[in-house]
């Protein structure tokens, strides 16, 4: 007993060409292969499936509407196996299937989906695993190997890391909290009577360097993001990074306070390869990528005085529409 044979894909792509190039002969001409062997693919799979893709209508044939579902399909099949293709070369030729990054919570996070952007645009079947992590959580997940890559504020025994960035960071609070009221230099006494607004470690063993003072009163929060707008309240203060409440400054719904020592701190940012011996292709060139936005963000930097503004792209920049217009009934040549 033989199998039943099987419809190809060189098949399903006479299909689609005959329909978008117009004709049988136009389509030979894009596929390179002879009017009849077009004409002949396109009948073959007509009569493995028991359906007729076109009919007559005049001197033109044009899709029925088995016809348009078939030619729906077969689109979404050809593309499915384009990306099939172009995956396992990318594999074949040692790109990664998959990178995990951590980055602490005070790397810009626009900066970050920029630099993801750059390099999807050149691994699209690269998958990304992104964690955003404080403090001894991005040391933990280097330590248990689920990152490739980490953007720390200190390099971990037994790993090696180059220095990325230098952060500023500025203790603020709302213009109305009562330490901006005391009308003089604060002293760390003064803070200390007040709410510290404190982002959660996300290690499983916390870092003590979380808490830079014993305040009264604290909130652990788990998003910077919530932070700030607890200080925009009014429920309290903290050291924010710089870029990070350029807009609440300039709004006045955050305000510096004026500490006589420590107002400003700095923090160094280091980016860490995991494994720079073993580490593929796409570790590599996403390091690469992270390096080069970081220098250009600082080049800006040094040339206005002030920190990187935001990025915004527009999503439809990037990826493929949610959907397409229906199939519409075009005549095609015999």
């Amino acid at each position: 007993m033989t199998a039943n044979p099987k419809i190809t894909l060189e098949q399903w792509r006479a299909l689609l060409a005959v329909v978008d190039e117009g004709g049988y002969a136009q389509a030979a001409e894009v596929l390179h292969k002879s009017q009849s062997a077009v004409t002949y693919a396109v009948q073959k799979l007509e009569s493995m499936l028991g359906v007729k893709a076109f009919e007559i209508q005049g001197r033109k044939a044009i899709l029925t509407p088995t016809g348009q579902l078939l030619y729906r399909r077969a689109r979404v099949l050809l593309q499915e196996a384009g990306e099939l293709e172009d995956t396992a070369r990318a594999v074949s030729s040692g790109w990664e299937a998959e990178i995990g990054i951590a980055a602490d919570v005070v790397f810009p996070s626009w900066l970050m989906v920029d630099c993801l952007a750059r390099f999807g645009a050149e691994s699209p079947h690269t998958r990304i695993e992104m964690y955003e992590s404080v403090l001894s959580g991005t040391a933990e997940l280097l330590l248990q190997g689920r990152v490739q890559i980490a953007i720390a504020s200190s390099v971990p025994v037994g790993f090696l890391g180059d220095s990325l960035m230098r952060m500023r960071f500025i203790a603020a609070a709302h213009p109305d909290h009562p330490l901006h009221r005391l009308g003089r230099p604060l002293t760390m006494r003064d803070l200390r009577a007040h709410r510290h607004l404190v982002v959660r470690d996300t290690g499983a063993k916390r870092s003590s360097r979380t808490v830079s003072i014993e305040a009264e009163q604290r909130w652990t929060l788990s998003h910077m993001s919530t932070s700030i707008q607890a200080a925009r309240m009014g429920y309290g203060f903290a050291w924010y990074p710089e870029y990070r409440i350029v807009d609440e400054m300039a709004a006045g719904t955050l305000k510096p306070l004026p500490l006589k020592e420590g107002a400003e701190r700095y923090a160094e940012l280091y980016l860490i390869i995991a494994d720079p011996e073993a580490a593929g292709p796409g570790t590599r060139r996403l390091a690469q990528i992270l390096r080069e936005a970081v220098a250009e963000g600082c080049d800006a930097h040094r040339t206005t005085g002030s920190p990187a503004p935001q990025k915004v792209v527009p999503a439809a920049s990037t990826g493929r529409a949610a959907g397409s217009a229906p199939v519409k009934k075009r005549p095609v040549k015999k």
